[in-house]
C-alpha cells in the first residue's frame, strides 16, 4: 500500500522540488536520480504484489481518507482557477467554462450529495493497473533521462526561446506522478482529478516554446481533453447519485450485470466515460490535439504519444470494455475505433514529414485498441494489451530516434533519410527496429490485428471486419515506405553525418531498443504467464488465440528481421568495391547516381517515394471525417441517453 502511494506523491513532490532548482547540472542529477528511483520503485512494488499472489488488492487509507479527499478537492479547485487565469491572459474566454463548469458540479456533488456510507477503498491493483504502472514507470522514467541531454542541445540550437527546463522537468514529473495516481485509483472522484490533472500537463508542455502556434496548439489540445473532462463529470455526478457510490469497479459490474430495461440507466455514465476516453486517446474527431502536439520538444511528443497521455484513454476502455459487450455503447465504440484505425492509416501514407507519419501512426493503433475494448471479448484485449505494450516502447523509441536523427541531419522528413544506415548507423538500426515493431509480426501485423479480425467475424460486425482488414494494409504501405528508405542505397555517396546524440540520449535509445526485441523474444512467455492471467480476471474465462508453437515459430520470423538492417551494412561495405550498374535511360556514368542521356546531357538520379498529397492528404479528409465521426457520436450518444432516461 505505501509504495502505492509512494508511486503517486514521490514525482509530484519532486517535480516541485526540480521547479525550484536553477542550476542544469544540479537539476540533471536530481532527474537522473529522481526516475531511479521511480524505477526501483515500480519494480519492488511489482515484485511485493507478483510475492503476495498477484491478487487483486483494494486499498483504503483509513482514518486520513477524509482529510486526502479535501485535499484533493482543494487541488481541483486551485487547477480550475489556474486554468481560468491562463485562458483569460490568451483570451481564450470559453475555455475556461469546461473547466469551472465540471469542476464546480464535482465539488457540489462531493461537499453535498456524496454518501458518507461509500466505500473509503481508493486504490486498486491488479494485473491490468500493475502493466500501466510498468509502461509508466519504466517508458516514462527513460523518457525523462533522454530529455536531460535533448534539451540542453535543443536550447543550444533554440537560442530564441527562453530556457526554462526547471519548469519542463517540474510538468515531465508531475504528468508521471498523475499517471501514477490516474490507473491506481479506484475511487472515480480521485480518477477525475489525475484526469484533469494529465489534461492540463500536456497542455503545459505543448505550449513550452510559447510560439503563437504553440500556444495555440496548446489550447486545441486542452478544450478537446477539457471537453471529455466535463462528460467524465456528468457521468461521475449521474452514477453517484444513481447508485450511492464513486467505486469505478462497481459501476462495472452494474454494467456486465444489465439484465432488463429498468438497469439501461447505467449505460449512460459508461458512455459518457467512453466519450471521455476518445478525447485522451485522440479518436476522431479529437485527433487533431495530438498531431498539434508536435510543436513540442521530442520528449514531449515521446510522453505524449507513447507512455502517458494516450494510455490514459485506452486504459479507461480496457476496465470497461466486458460492461460494453454487446451493447449501443460497444457498438459507438467499436466502429469509431476502427474507422480512426483506417482513416489514419489513409493519412498517413501522404506525410513526409517523420513525426506526423508517427503522430498518424499514433492515432491509428489507438484506434485498433479502442475499437478491441469496444467489441469487449477476451481475444480482443489480449490483442490491444499487446498493442499496448508494443506502442508504447516503440512510438516512444522512434519519436526519440526521429529527434536525436533531426539534430544530426537537420531534418525529419522521410526522404531525408533515405541511405541513413549507410550514413548514422546506429540511429538507423534503432529506428528499423521501432519500426519493425510497431508493425511486423508477431504482434503489431500478425496475431494483434487476426485476433481483433476473428472476434470481430464472431460477433457479425462486418463494418469493423472491413476497418481491420484495409486499416492493415495502409498501415503495411507506409511503414514499408519508410522501412525502404533507411536501407535504400543509392544516393548516398556523401561522407558520413556527424552523430551527435548524447550519452543519455543513446541509453535511453538503446534501453528502448533492448527492451522491443526482449519482448519479442519472450513474447509467448509474456502471453501465457501474464496476460492470460490479465483476462481471467477481466471476464472469469479464456481461451488461447493461437498454439504456443506457432507463437514461437513467429518469434523467430521475427528476430531474423531484426538482423536486416545489420546485414544490409555489412553487405553495403562489400558494394563500395563492386557495384553493379542499372539501367538509367542512359549511360550510367558508374556510381548509380547519375546518367548521360541521348542528348549528352547528365542527369541525376534521386529515388522518392510519391505521397499522394493532394489525394488522401490531411486537408483533404480531416473535415469529412470530423463531421462523419461527430454525427456517429451524437446520434448514438443520443439513443443510448434516451434509452436510460
Amino acid at each position: 500500500m505505501t509504495l502505492g502511494f509512494f508511486l503517486i506523491c514521490f514525482p509530484i513532490i519532486m517535480s516541485l522540488i526540480i521547479f525550484c532548482i536553477r542550476v542544469n547540472k544540479i537539476r540533471n542529477f536530481i532527474a537522473y536520480l529522481s526516475t531511479i528511483i521511480i524505477m526501483a520503485a515500480v519494480g519492488v512494488f511489482t515484485f511485493f504484489w507478483v510475492k503476495n499472489g498477484s491478487q487483486i488488492m483494494q486499498l483504503s487509507i483509513g482514518e486520513i481518507t477524509e482529510a486526502v479527499d479535501k485535499l484533493i478537492l482543494i487541488a481541483e479547485l486551485i487547477l480550475m482557477v489556474v486554468v481560468t487565469i491562463l485562458c483569460f491572459k490568451y483570451k481564450k474566454y470559453w475555455i475556461s467554462l469546461l473547466s469551472i463548469v465540471p469542476t464546480l458540479l464535482i465539488a457540489y456533488f462531493e461537499l453535498f450529495l456524496k454518501n458518507e456510507a461509500d466505500t473509503d477503498i481508493r486504490l486498486y491493483i491488479d494485473h491490468l493497473s500493475i502493466l500501466m504502472c510498468l509502461i509508466v514507470g519504466v517508458i516514462g522514467c527513460l523518457i525523462v533521462i533522454y530529455a536531460v541531454g535533448y534539451m540542453h542541445g535543443y536550447h543550444h540550437h533554440h537560442i530564441d526561446i527562453e530556457d526554462r527546463r526547471y519548469y519542463f522537468f517540474m510538468i515531465l514529473f508531475m504528468f508521471l506522478g498523475c499517471m501514477f495516481g490516474f490507473v491506481l485509483s479506484e475511487n472515480l472522484l480521485w480518477i477525475d482529478f489525475f484526469w484533469e490533472m494529465t489534461s492540463v500537463c500536456s497542455f503545459l508542455l505543448i505550449g513550452y516554446t510559447k510560439t503563437e502556434e504553440a500556444i495555440n496548439n496548446s489550447f486545441r489540445a486542452l478544450w478537446k481533453n477539457l471537453l471529455g473532462g466535463c462528460a467524465l463529470a456528468v457521468a461521475i455526478v449521474y452514477f453517484g447519485i444513481k447508485a450511492q457510490t464513486v467505486s469505478f469497479h462497481s459501476l462495472i459490474i452494474m454494467g456486465q450485470r444489465i439484465s432488463d430495461h429498468s438497469d439501461m440507466w447505467v449505460l449512460m455514465p459508461i458512455a459518457l466515460i467512453a466519450f471521455a476516453a476518445f478525447t485522451k486517446a485522440a479518436q476522431f474527431p479529437f485527433s487533431t490535439w495530438l498531431i498539434g502536439a508536435m510543436v513540442a520538444p521530442t520528449p514531449s511528443s515521446a510522453l505524449l504519444h507513447s507512455a502517458t497521455m494516450v494510455k490514459a484513454g485506452i486504459y479507461i476502455l480496457f476496465r470497461l470494455s466486458p460492461a460494453m459487450a454487446g451493447t449501443r455503447v460497444g457498438l459507438m465504440v467499436s466502429f469509431i475505433g476502427g474507422f480512426t484505425f483506417f482513416a489514419a492509416s489513409v493519412i498517413a501514407i501522404a506525410q513526409s514529414d517523420g513525426k506526423k507519419v508517427l503522430a498518424f501512426s499514433t492515432i491509428s493503433n489507438l484506434g485498433l485498441m479502442v475499437a478491441c475494448a469496444g467489441v469487449g471479448r477476451a481475444e480482443t484485449i489480449w490483442a490491444g494489451v499487446f498493442l499496448m505494450i508494443f506502442h508504447a516502447i516503440s512510438k516512444s523509441l522512434l519519436f526519440q530516434d526521429v529527434g536525436a536523427t533531426e539534430n544530426s541531419i537537420h531534418s525529419r522528413d522521410v526522404e531525408d533519410m533515405h541511405g541513413l544506415l549507410y550514413r548514422l548507423p546506429r540511429l538507423a538500426i534503432i529506428m528499423f527496429i521501432g519500426i519493425a515493431g510497431m508493425f511486423l509480426a508477431p504482434f503489431g501485423m500478425l496475431i494483434s490485428k487476426w485476433s481483433a479480425l476473428k472476434a470481430s467475424v464472431d460477433e457479425s460486425n462486418i463494418l469493423l471486419v472491413f476497418f481491420i482488414c484495409f486499416g492493415s494494409a495502409t498501415t503495411s504501405f507506409y511503414w514499408t515506405k519508410w522501412m525502404g528508405k533507411i536501407i535504400s542505397h543509392e544516393h548516398t555517396d556523401e561522407e558520413k553525418v556527424r552523430d551527435i546524440t548524447k550519452k543519455n540520449e543513446l541509453i535511453s535509445l538503446i534501453v528502448h531498443a533492448i527492451l522491443m526485441i526482449t519482448l519479442c523474444a519472450f513474447f509467448p512467455l509474456l502471453s501465457k504467464l501474464y496476460v492470460d492471467s490479465l483476462l481471467m480476471e477481466m471476464f472469469g474465462t479464456y481461451e488461447d488465440v493461437l498454439p504456443i508453437s506457432i507463437l514461437y515459430i513467429l518469434v523467430a520470423i521475427i528476430i531474423f528481421v531484426f538482423a536486416i538492417p545489420f546485414f544490409a551494412y555489412i553487405a553495403s561495405k562489400k558494394m563500395k568495391t563492386n557495384i553493379k550498374l542499372s539501367y538509367m535511360n542512359g549511360i550510367n556514368v558508374g556510381n548509380n547516381n547519375e546518367f548521360v542521356n541521348s542528348f549528352g546531357d547528365p542527369k541525376q538520379v534521386w529515388m522518392s517515394n510519391y505521397y499522394f498529397h493532394k489525394k488522401i492528404g490531411q486537408r483533404k479528409l480531416m473535415m469529412p471525417i470530423q463531421v462523419f465521426t461527430t454525427a456517429w457520436i451524437v446520434v448514438l450518444l443520443s439513443m443510448i441517453i434516451s434509452s436510460a432516461i
